[in-house]
């Protein structure tokens, strides 16, 4: 993966996921000269290597299955779908190996200069680099810090065969009779659901009153019915005390509401949070500031408290998605070829892939609740959307979060079926401060999901258009 030491160069980057390969890509197309370092052997980091792209994949084909379920209540019958865990997990691969090519192709047709090495640095300006087993040093005069963030496992628990991480459980070495997943986020619902739908009874563990608890619980409420049954279990407000491999199983003490005590499962994933990898980095050789959980302090543009040394994604906190942290890149990469650039975003999109999927971007309700904000919501039940119904998504919901007299758009929150692409017009309207008039004029293809975000705000303009009175959408505030 070499292609030569470099004694110097303009920009180093250590790190070779989204923030680090998006940061090299601007910067060499700025004119500036780049060398980006990584551990790996590949490009992509933790998003495409064992983590959003190899489980998207998966959700991909389940998805399929889930569908086909549903079609058979419907008059259009299949069957069983019989499951090969090596094609399904050769088709992760090729996936992954398609995407990791292109990545290799676009640095080299950009002279980016890549390293497989592990790099520490060793003052503000030079890191030390193991090379085929030998240190070496290298200058630079800027660098960018975009190494990610690990699985933060339990207390006195190790990631093992059976006590598994989210890489672990991507691996889908088998399908387990009994999984065990403790965290109900994004990492726990997605492959939680995967293993659900290959038939693992499932368990899932929160310490919170509710699953995803980081978005609006209006919205959450069809996928916690959705999760509830087809989930073994769901006990909240529990956490795991003890957990032990042992005889190839995994024993577990649980502490909550109404759950045993003590139980046993085949295999455990533990999806309860990332934390930064910062710890090994030699950051003590240069004024580069942490906080107490590791986290490189960074100004709007990137900029370390180390005037030529930058920070992006996983490192520096934010919500530890892979598009931010490939936003941040792009910032980072500017800042250093002099350029005014900063991070102001204000809307960054996050998304749930389950089913149904959540997504949600800008001010949500319970946040203006929380800053003490008033607001006024509109609300569209896809029970009203031509569409939702034809594709059995009823349970859906488009959700708008405005200023009230302005009606300026602040927020949007989505639960449904591709959500993920719907709430791209979300993010539009409130980067462009977009009003409801503005989006309720646009004309949206009929029948589509996307006319419950014009019905939405129809409504804010004196009423829904194409919905039945007793269908209406809500608005509040």
């Amino acid at each position: 993966m070499a292609d030569g030491f470099p004694e110097h160069s303009e920009l180093l980057i250590v790190g070779g996921g989204p923030g680090g390969y998006a940061a090299a890509f601007r910067a060499a197309d700025l004119g500036l000269d780049v060398t980006l370092v990584t551990d790996e052997e590949q490009l992509g980091g933790v998003c495409l290597l064992r983590g959003c792209i190899p489980g998207k994949t998966l959700l991909e084909l389940v998805d399929v299955q889930l569908l086909a379920r549903e079609a058979q209540e419907r008059g259009l019958r299949f069957a069983d779908p019989e499951v090969d865990l090596d094609r399904m997990r050769g088709w992760k691969h090729e996936v992954v190996d398609q995407l990791v090519g292109g990545l290799h192709g676009l640095a080299d047709t950009r002279g980016i200069r890549l390293l497989q090495a592990r790099a520490s640095f060793d003052g503000p300006d030079q890191v030390t680099m193991t090379v085929d087993g030998e240190p070496r040093r290298a200058g630079f005069d800027h660098a960018i810090i975009a190494t990610g963030s690990a699985p933060t496992p339990l207390p006195d628990t190790a990631f093992g065969t059976r006590v598994l991480d989210s890489a672990g459980a991507l691996e889908l070495v088998d399908v387990p009779e009994r999984l065990l997943v403790v965290g109900g986020g994004y990492v726990g619902l997605e492959l939680g659901t995967v293993y659900a739908a290959l038939g693992s009874r499932v368990t899932l563990v929160e310490v919170t009153d509710t699953i995803m608890p980081i978005a609006d619980q209006e919205l959450v409420e069809p996928l916690a019915e959705r999760v509830g049954a087809r989930f073994e279990a769901v006990h909240l407000q529990t956490v795991v005390t003890e957990m032990v491999e042992a005889d190839q199983q995994v024993r577990v003490h649980l502490d909550g509401p109404d759950v045993p005590e003590d139980a046993t499962f085949d295999r455990a994933l533990v999806a309860i949070g990332r934390q930064p990898n910062t710890a090994e980095l030699g950051l003590d050789t240069t004024a580069v500031q942490r906080d107490e959980e590791g986290l490189i302090r960074v100004d709007a543009s990137g900029r370390t408290h180390e005037p030529n040394v930058f920070a992006v994604g996983d490192v520096t906190g934010g919500l530890q998605l892979a598009h931010e942290a490939f936003h941040e890149g792009i910032i980072a990469a500017e800042a250093v070829a002099g350029r005014a650039a900063a991070f102001d975003a204000r809307a960054v999109p996050s998304v749930v892939y389950t089913d149904p999927q959540l997504a949600w971007c800008g001010l949500s309700e319970p946040e203006a609740a929380e800053r003490d904000i008033e607001v006024e919501i509109l609300r569209c039940p896809w029970q009203a959307s031509g569409r939702a119904v034809t594709i059995g998504a009823g349970e859906g919901l488009t959700k708008l979060v405005c200023e009230p007299g302005t009606g300026r758009i602040l927020g949007v929150g989505i639960v449904g079926r591709r959500a993920e692409s719907l709430i791209t017009e979300g993010v539009l309207a409130v980067e462009m401060g977009a009003v409801l008039e503005d989006l309720a004029r646009c004309v949206a293809p009929h029948p589509t999901l996307s006319e419950t975000l014009h019905e939405a705000a129809q409504l804010g303009i004196g009423g829904p258009l194409h919905l039945a009175p007793s269908n209406a959408a809500r608005r509040e505030g």
